[in-house]
């Protein structure tokens, strides 16, 4: 069997869902299991009637809530016709009253705590899914529309949840493989599941990546498809550089650091759960799904460019930290004391670092800005008895990822020659056989990426590239 995931782009419309239908139409041969995401800015739109909620505005909620009620009506009047297919029409009444009681709970409570905002977001799966359910019943292939949130089982970490993979793999053999073999296509909403005791949680950002690596994973799926409005991983995020190539041939290894150093094609752990069982992932495009598309399997042919991609994160915030010791000697600080402080701070806010540093008095830090609170200043507070810190903000990470960055002696001396002229701060060269980082400031990304990809892909290793 396969596992088919489709992003928000790729249901955004009739038109795009019915493109759907045909994909899987060519696919059910293979076994398709169907995750989905929210239809394109769904979960854009959900999150601003949230906060308006909260903020009192009514006017802009009750806005919202209709625009996209319109919307999905619209859409699935286009695509549902037969009598036999209007299941989907009275859940999308259900699905929309019920939001319009959480937005008015919003409204008395005065904010938006991340178990409520969980909910809310979910709803644009869940109303994608019935759609796209209904429209592949109405075409003649059938189908079974599951709730994700009775299969997969999270902690509680509210907007960025971690799967409990033991009792979620136990519920997804137990509900799935047994349509599969009577022909049915499961559809089953990604991104969202539920705690421990029932509480919706989210998987972050592309979470429905993810979704669909768990569920390939626990089911000893052949193949786990990604479909996307790209023809696969770039060379380089096209929307900061438009020459970028797609890379063909992937390794796990490759695609688990571009999407932890900041390539928006997966979520950055969906890697992981096919890499474990050795299943290889295909990244399409669903617009041209007869492109190459991406394939990234746990070894790949050398390659003749030293690099496969490059990556950036912004905004990123340096924390620059040096221990204190007393000047009579009477209480010593090492670094490793003061990084101990750091971890522990980073931990409880549940933050991970992009990048770390340490030297005999000193602690440099790397964090994505967005997941700090005042530039970073409560961090700084918290670590405050083990020495002193600065925030530096305003910069960014730019990363090359490929097998030649450890084989190739001349690599490094080829970047710096490239940006001789750019300001550079950290540097991460290491820590990951494959990967290079370097720091810079946020604006100089642009003008870095380009002068990279006209060093290293000057010439393309055809059998990688396209």
């Amino acid at each position: 069997m396969i596992v088919m995931k489709f992003g928000g782009t790729s249901v955004e419309d009739a038109p795009s869902i019915e493109r759907v239908a045909e994909i899987i139409r060519a696919r059910l041969s293979l076994k398709p299991l169907v995750v989905v995401s929210a239809m394109g800015k769904t979960t854009r739109k959900l999150l601003q009637a949230a906060e308006a909620s909260a903020a009192g505005d009514n006017r802009t909620t009750l806005g919202v809530v209709a625009d996209l009620k319109t919307r999905h009506l619209s859409e699935v009047r286009r695509l549902v016709k037969s009598p036999d297919g209007r299941e989907v029409f009275p859940l999308i009444e259900k699905h929309f009253d019920e939001l319009k009681k959480l937005f008015e709970g919003l409204a008395i409570l005065g904010e938006v705590p991340p178990r409520g905002l969980d909910k809310i977001l979910a709803y644009g799966e869940l109303l994608s899914s019935a759609v796209l359910t209904d429209a592949l019943c109405e075409r003649g292939i059938a189908t079974r529309l599951l709730d994700a949130r009775e299969l997969i089982k999270t902690d509680d970490r509210y907007g960025s949840a971690s799967p409990l993979f033991d009792i979620t793999n136990q519920k997804l053999r137990e509900a799935i493989p047994a349509l599969i073999e009577r022909g049915v296509v499961p559809v089953i909403q990604g991104f969202i599941g539920s705690s421990r005791d029932g509480a919706t949680t989210t998987l972050g950002f592309e979470g429905s990546d993810y979704t669909a690596t768990i569920i390939g994973a626990a089911l000893d799926a052949d193949d786990i498809q990604i479909w996307k409005d790209v023809s696969g991983l770039m060379t380089a995020d096209p929307q900061v550089f438009a020459g970028a190539r797609t890379v063909k041939l992937c390794s796990f290894a490759e695609a688990a650091d571009l999407t932890f150093f900041g390539a928006k094609v997966l979520h950055p752990k969906a890697i992981h759960p096919a890499a474990r069982k050795n299943i290889p992932v295909h990244i399409y495009n669903s617009k041209q799904p007869a492109a190459t598309g991406t394939t990234i399997t746990a070894a790949t042919p050398r390659c003749a460019n030293l690099i496969k991609s490059i990556a950036y994160r912004r905004p990123v915030t340096i924390i620059n930290a040096t221990a204190d010791s007393s000047a009579d000697g009477s209480r010593f600080v090492s670094a490793d004391d003061l990084l101990r402080a750091f971890v522990d701070a980073l931990a409880k806010r549940r933050i991970q670092p992009l990048i770390t540093s340490v030297s005999a008095s000193n602690v440099v830090i790397a964090l994505d800005s967005r997941e700090l609170r005042h530039g970073g200043r409560d961090l700084i507070e918290a670590v405050s008895g083990f020495g002193t810190a600065t925030a530096e903000t305003g910069r960014a990470i730019v990363s090359m990822v490929g097998d030649g960055v450890r084989s190739e002696a001349s690599f490094v001396g080829r970047v710096f020659k490239a940006i001789d002229d750019t300001e550079l701060g950290l540097i991460l060269h290491g820590s990951s056989p494959i990967t290079m980082s370097f720091v810079v400031a946020e604006e100089e990304v642009e003008k870095v990426i380009a002068r990279l990809h006209a060093v290293f892909f000057d010439q393309l290793d055809p059998q990688v590239f396209q």
